[in-house]
């Protein structure tokens, strides 16, 4: 999956796609399988969802700004107990931090942790300068710094996994949890052109339709990753009212797309992501959720809308009764994608 969102891998990570997959690790970490887990994802997934669901609150959280002091004391008050080390980016560039790392994630049932520096912190807490712990450890991230030697060297230690679920593996997640139908189908129906999905994107759509925003606008604006020319090309295979691909290929040519073979090109990309969707949505097992099935119906109802406007076209003269799409015709005519290397201005989307 590429994206402006997506993390790098990890040299040497093991990629997983599934949500299925990311709970089975967490679940073996939470059984006491694992000494040290570490999974890397770009933000927005739910990661940290996934552990707090299967380890509740039997465990000890590091999130956010936390120093290397602060650490030690509580990798003391929770020794023994699972370690959850949760979005701490600085800890990677504190050498202190990460000698503690070092420490704990030591392949031993038992390791020992101490702390050097003198301080009356230590005393008054009653917080010895070095302690022993059986602290099964595991690291979530958003990106995986290997600048730091000491940092690279936790890698074989333990099971470090990169996760990257499809667009419609999170759409599929998403379901159950969220529930605006409207927005949510919405996405459905434009899987095939998004290239990088965050679940974060369906609760800021929701606030921009609470706010009588145009949800869509702010929707389409952090989804889609491709070029004006791709849209281009993408409205015209949804347009009826072309009866060949070569009239489609001479109305993008004349409305600024570029050349013939550029539109080609364009819609072979198009429907090749659309039919991948479609394999997916009908080889998994729908969720008993209702709003996942009214989504997958559309993404399904869409895509074969498409390839058949698309490629049935040319051996069938008559235009689909099916008809225009609207959120589709809308998708092409109001937005681009911010940062695409085509501008929209050269364009013309009209009718």
């Amino acid at each position: 999956m590429v994206g402006t969102r997506t993390s790098q891998k990890p040299t040497g990570a093991l990629t997983i796609e599934t949500y299925s997959d990311l709970d089975r690790y967490v679940r073996g970490f939470a059984e006491g399988h694992f000494g040290l887990t570490i999974i890397v994802g770009a933000a927005g997934l739910q990661k940290s969802e996934a552990v707090r669901r299967s380890l509740g609150e039997n465990a000890c959280y590091l999130q956010g700004r936390v120093t290397a002091f602060e650490m030690y004391r509580e990798l003391f008050r929770h020794r023994d107990e699972r370690v959850v080390i949760d979005d701490v980016d600085d800890i990677y560039q504190n050498p202190q931090a990460v000698r503690l790392l070092r420490s704990l994630c030591q392949t031993e049932a038992v390791k020992t942790v101490a702390w050097h520096s003198s301080t009356r912190i230590l005393d008054e807490e009653a917080i010895p300068r070095r302690f022993e712990t059986s602290s099964q450890v595991l690291i979530v991230a958003n990106a995986w710094s290997t600048r730091n030697a000491s940092v690279k060297a936790l890698e074989d230690r333990g099971h470090m996994v990169f996760f990257e679920p499809t667009p419609a593996e999170i759409h599929r997640r998403t379901a159950e949890w969220f529930r605006e139908a409207e927005i949510y189908e919405f996405v459905g129906k434009h899987l095939h052109l998004v290239k990088s999905l965050s679940m974060r994107d369906y609760q800021i759509a929701l606030e921009a339709k609470v706010a009588n925003l145009d949800w869509h606008h702010v929707l389409l604006n952090r989804i889609l990753q491709c070029s004006a020319r791709r849209l281009l090309a993408a409205r015209l295979m949804n347009d009826t009212s072309f009866h060949t691909e070569e009239d489609r290929a001479r109305a993008f040519m004349a409305r600024g797309g570029g050349c013939r073979a550029t539109y080609f090109n364009h819609t072979q990309r198009l429907r090749l992501q659309i039919t991948t969707e479609v394999r997916c949505t009908e080889n998994c097992a729908a969720p008993p959720d209702p709003l996942v099935d009214a989504a997958q119906a559309g993404v399904v109802e869409m895509a074969s809308h498409v390839i058949r406007g698309g490629i049935d076209a040319a051996s069938n003269p008559e235009p689909s009764s099916q008809g225009d799409t609207p959120a589709a015709r809308r998708l092409v005519e109001s937005h681009v994608a911010p940062g695409v290397e085509d501008s929209a201005t050269f364009l013309d989307f009209t009718v």
